[in-house]
């Protein structure tokens, strides 16, 4: 059996307690397989080093089979210039390691379909959708910045940018997965307004070509934000640009019940990818032993089958997840029927033990 380094940023808030979650999780179903190497990035390196992502941090990042981050941020250092934020560690280590796709589902459990915020009727058809979100295109990472007018006002700005390759390689990864799930993807844009949505749609649709077994639609993001609201159930996967990726898989995760069921992937050409809840730091109860690890731990079940192609051990740890929530318990976030609320350690004890 091949042993593995794991690059691990605990990073900042809740993210120490459901990263321990996740080992915890991971030492079980594959005892022995994993070397991790501690990694100190966003407002915690910012406090050690005065910079969100050290070279170092880039380093062992690089030198790793794979990452998995906890969480980053918090209003501490919210009146740090943009380029100080702790939100740019994200943004350069998905640049150093090539993350150009973000893997983001959304699945509504059924035995917490009381959880959901959907009408009954719409809540009881369920979902199980995926967000392809491209991750290193798009306004976050074009030009920007601020200049005075002739009138003396100042203007901001942040350039929205995609070239073709950036576009085909993120609508590759969408058919490719469609392919493995129900055959059917949604292109989500804004092509009525955006000619980088015009390129992106062109460009979606030469990709499809080659893909003449998926069902290919459009939707504008407009209408496929009110969609996800009013019938989540049609979706599979849906493929879209940065920011309308990052919105969207927010929204997709509050129809779930709780954020704090969901994971994410973010992978390159290569093996290495970073693999972390979309949640965030949550300061608000850091410390408490209250957050929900259930989107962590997922994330390790999807490294293991995106990273490492262990299915099996992947597969386990999702039927130990789904066995404790049919089994009852619940972490604070996702409570009904007047349970009685675990704490971190004792959600993970309770997976550990369906394990």
């Amino acid at each position: 059996m091949s042993n593995y380094t794991l690059a691990v940023i605990e990073g900042d808030g809740i993210g120490p307690e459901i990263v321990s979650s996740a080992i915890r999780i991971l030492d079980k179903v594959a005892p022995g397989r994993f070397t991790y190497k501690p990694v100190i990035a966003g407002g915690k390196s910012i406090d050690i080093h005065g910079v969100p992502l050290t070279d170092e941090a880039i380093a062992t990042c690089k030198n790793s089979d794979s990452v998995l981050l906890g969480a980053v941020g918090g209003p501490k250092w919210d009146t740090l210039p943009g380029h100080l934020r702790p939100e740019r560690a994200l943004l350069g280590i998905r640049k150093e390691l090539g993350l150009f796709a973000n893997i983001r589902p959304a699945r509504l459990y059924p035995v917490l379909k009381g959880a959901c915020p959907l009408r009954q009727e719409t809540a009881e058809k369920g979902f199980d959708m995926v967000i392809v979100r491209e991750l290193t295109g798009g306004c976050y990472y074009g030009e920007r910045g601020r200049k005075q007018d002739a009138d003396g006002n100042t203007i901001a700005f942040d350039t929205e940018t995609y070239n073709q390759t950036e576009i085909d390689r993120i609508a590759k990864v969408a058919f490719e997965l469609a392919a493995k799930r129900g055959k059917k993807l949604c292109s989500v844009d804004k092509a009525n307004v955006l000619e980088s949505s015009r390129l992106w749609r062109e460009r979606v649709h030469e990709i499809a070509k080659s893909y003449p077994d998926i069902a290919l639609s459009d939707m504008l993001v407009d209408n496929a934000a009110m969609q996800l609201v009013k019938n989540p159930a049609q979706f599979d996967v849906m493929v879209t640009a940065n920011m309308f990726g990052d919105i969207l898989s927010d929204e997709a995760s509050q129809l779930t019940g709780s954020i704090g069921l969901l994971p994410s992937a973010s992978l390159s050409n290569t093996r290495c990818g970073m693999y972390e809840p979309i949640h965030g730091s949550a300061p608000d109860i850091a410390g408490k032993g209250i957050a929900n690890p259930i989107a962590t731990i997922v994330s390790v079940a999807m490294m293991l089958r995106y990273a490492f192609t262990m299915d099996a051990e992947a597969e386990r740890i999702e039927q130990a997840v789904d066995k404790t929530l049919q089994a009852g318990f619940r972490t604070g976030d996702i409570l009904d029927n007047g349970t009685t609320p675990l704490g971190t350690k004792a959600m993970t004890d309770k997976i550990l033990e369906q394990l």
